[in-house]
């Protein structure tokens, strides 16, 4: 249990130096520890080297351990290859990135980059991770706030919150079966409020919000990092889908102004590009102004070869998906998402074309991908809008309303295909496949958004001795 304090932690520089990896602040490899602060808001892991706390000062940051003509970067809290361990009821920030694997608040690391599971079960509630430094010339950027890899639970992320990353806020991946559930989360100022790429069976992401993101939440399957692909959301007995988002409050995702260089689908409230047997329900969407869900295909690299790509269900050496990626690439289509039961209101307020409530892209037929037969396509029900719900390809909640007979969504050649690749800045706004819309581009400078005061965890003090200077008689509850 620890003390309120700025704890500059510095136990990749003593007893933990790095030699084949980057280091942490603060390392745990022992199995069942618990890790408690006393106040969420006052006991603080930091990252910089000099300063107040959470220094957003470039003379304060501590870049790691020297590493060839770089640094290694850091890492927060991290968790290695240890089970059971517990972190409660504290903030970290600033720890920034250097070599691969670096730039994260805090990790449960179960063995990342190895494709296999080396953790099973942790928690972690009350947590705050952010940075307040960032400069687009400097490489050294906080990465992701509170990251789990490589681990099958059972997992809980409880009453947390995130921002300012320059890729996530939340990230559980790497597993085909998570076994985890992400609750009462909220993200906001991040390029993505929650990544997760090949992350699949059983995964709750429940009640919470999601706000000023470039995306809200994204998951995605990939062959070039964090196997196994794909990321699929069906039940491992494969009788439905166990991947749920649920419960969200999801609106505002409409910022190029966040770390990073800007990039991603700016302007929407859920992505799944690539995955597969998703169940998005119960969610409300409100003022994300590309489109409110987009269910997308994704173009990756691989890892060891195509058959990290052909043997999870990826299309390899197509090409013109080569054509797209510069050199030969694997393909994920997007199907089997059950996309029910959700509000919506204001999103498509860019207003180009296309921009709207719903969006899926899944017919590649043209191009010699075969679509989704009836009954494998992406199925929408029960969804509202006040204002009358607007979807691309039109018509999508008739068409795909009944799963059993959904099947693909809008073609290669539809304009949604173009305005997919014209927000993601891969094509200019002058190109014919543009249609002339414009998404917003990232401002020369911006401010990071401050930590606000978060609530810490009850009864913190009845766990401790009276004779504890910091819980007076009236804490003891």
């Amino acid at each position: 249990m620890i003390a309120p304090g700025d704890y500059k932690e510095r136990g990749d520089y003593t007893t933990h130096q790095p030699t084949t990896r980057p280091g942490a602040g603060v390392w745990i490899d022992k199995p069942d520890l618990h890790l408690i602060g006393m106040s969420r808001n006052g006991v603080v892991v930091d990252g910089t080297e000099s300063g107040p706390a959470c220094s957003s000062a470039a003379a304060d940051q501590d870049r790691g351990p020297a590493h060839g003509p770089g640094h290694w970067g850091r890492n927060g809290i991290e968790v290695y290859l240890a089970s059971g361990v517990t972190i409660q009821n504290l903030t970290v920030c600033n720890f920034l990135s250097g070599s691969d694997g670096s730039g994260n608040q805090i990790w449960w690391n179960g063995g990342y980059d190895t494709a296999t599971i080396g953790m099973h079960s942790y928690l972690g509630s009350y947590l705050s991770a952010t940075t307040t430094y960032y400069d687009k010339n400097d490489p050294a950027q906080a990465t992701y706030g509170i990251f789990v890899s490589n681990a099958d639970g059972p997992g809980l992320i409880d009453r947390s919150y995130a921002s300012n990353m320059n890729d996530s806020g939340y990230y559980i991946g790497a597993c085909a079966d998570c076994n985890a559930v992400l609750n009462r989360a909220h993200a906001e100022n991040n390029v993505l409020g929650y990544s997760g790429t090949n992350s699949g069976g059983h995964l709750v992401i429940s009640n919470g919000e999601w706000n000023d993101n470039g995306e809200g939440i994204d998951t995605n399957s990939q062959s070039n990092g964090d196997l196994p692909a794909p990321q699929d959301g069906a039940c491992p007995s494969r009788a439905g889908s166990c991947l749920r988002i649920t419960g969200n409050w999801i609106h505002d995702n409409n910022n190029r102004d966040v770390p990073g260089n800007g990039l991603g689908l700016v302007g929407a409230g859920v992505v799944v590009a690539g995955g597969r047997t998703d169940t998005i329900a119960n969610n409300r969407f409100r003022n994300n102004g590309a489109w409110g869900v987009a269910l997308l295909p994704y173009i990756t690299g691989v890892v060891n070869g195509p058959t990290d790509c052909t043997t999870a269900g990826g299309t390899w050496d197509n090409p013109f998906i080569d054509s797209l990626s510069g050199a030969p690439a694997c393909f994920f289509n997007d199907y089997g998402m059950k996309v029910r039961d959700n509000e919506f209101s204001g999103n498509g307020s860019f207003g180009n074309p296309t921009n709207g409530d719903l969006a899926d892209l899944s017919d590649f037929s043209a191009i010699g991908i075969p679509p989704a037969v009836p009954g494998r396509g992406n199925c929408y029900a029960e969804n509202t809008d006040t204002a009358g719900l607007t979807s691309a390809p039109a018509g999508l909640p008739t068409t795909n309303a009944h799963c059993a007979t959904a099947g693909p969504g809008a073609a290669v050649t539809d304009p949604l295909f173009g305005q997919v690749l014209c927000n993601l800045h891969q094509l200019t706004p002058g190109d014919p496949l543009c249609a002339g819309a414009v998404y917003p581009q990232q401002d020369a400078s911006f401010s990071l958004a401050l930590l606000p005061a978060q609530a810490s965890m009850p009864g913190i003090c009845s766990r401790l001795p009276r004779t504890i200077p910091w819980c007076g008689p009236r804490h003891h509850t």
